[in-house]
């Protein structure tokens, strides 16, 4: 079986509080880009088993998200062993969920491949052992999110009629290092939940929390923010906790060559 686990950019970023349990609450919103992808084969095999190509992932097999993921199922419903080939594609510490795709995807294609009729509920529930921005990738749709990034609301978000830009400047920023830049503050007066749907509607209103913190230490990324406005974007924004900052803009523009474009088009 082969799938491709997509991207996902985040429409603002709020951190809401620091939860007991160490992780935080947040609001944001997660869009799914299916223009950007890496690509997984699982087959069943007589050990559990993978391989990488593409973009190198040195994380011992143990913490691999994708062999997690296998254990993670194994657990609730027994399975056989797989072979799991992933072409990484999608950049890491980037902000666009690339790992979180891949451990989803494996949780689904499983589902499929051994006809276990596993509900969306149970997949997600499953998929949040594994990260917080996990259950996003079961569905993938246009979600505002809540609590860890798990508790889902229906979104009325399109961009469908927008050209989008992802630039990355090949820096990778962690995550446990983006948070702790961050102090939780009180809700705004402009709720996520209430965005417009008119992203020109979006600049100097909706922010990511993260973006004060990693600009600091990463002038560059903050570089391209701007640069994403100078070209005419209608908004621009960090996605996630970083690096990639992505422009939405109304019509097709030229990039220039000093602008580190990783994926650029319409959504489907």
């Amino acid at each position: 079986m082969i799938c491709f686990p997509h991207a996902k950019i985040n429409i603002g970023l709020r951190i809401v509080e620091k939860r007991s349990d160490g992780f935080h609450n947040i609001e944001t919103v997660f869009y799914p880009i299916h223009g950007l992808y890496d690509c997984l084969e699982i087959h069943q095999s007589q050990e559990l088993h993978f391989t990488n190509t593409g973009l190198e992932i040195d994380a011992p097999i143990e913490k691999n998200l994708c062999v997690r993921a296998w254990h993670v199922l194994n657990a609730h419903t027994p399975i056989p062993p797989i072979a799991i080939h992933l072409h990484k594609h999608i950049p890491f510490g980037a902000g666009l969920g690339g790992g979180s795709a891949d451990a989803a995807f494996v949780l689904t294609a499983l589902n499929s491949y051994f006809n276990l009729q596993l509900s969306i509920e149970t997949l997600e529930q499953l998929a949040l052992q594994l990260g917080s921005d996990c259950p996003f990738f079961i569905q993938s749709t246009p979600v505002f999110a809540e609590g860890r990034g798990e508790v889902f609301s229906p979104c009325s978000i399109k961009l469908t009629n927008y050209f989008i830009v992802l630039a990355n400047p090949n820096i990778h920023v962690s995550t446990a290092m983006a948070y702790a830049g961050v102090s939780p503050h009180k809700r705004p007066h402009t709720m996520l939940h209430d965005l417009s749907i008119n992203p020109a509607e979006w600049k100097g209103v909706i922010e990511n929390d993260f973006e004060a913190s990693v600009f600091q230490q990463f002038p560059a990324i903050q570089e391209l923010k701007e640069l994403m406005y100078t070209l005419g974007a209608v908004y621009a924004a960090m996605s996630g906790s970083g690096s990639t900052v992505f422009g939405i803009f109304e019509s097709e523009i030229e990039i220039p060559t000093n602008i580190p474009v990783i994926w650029k088009g319409r959504l489907l």
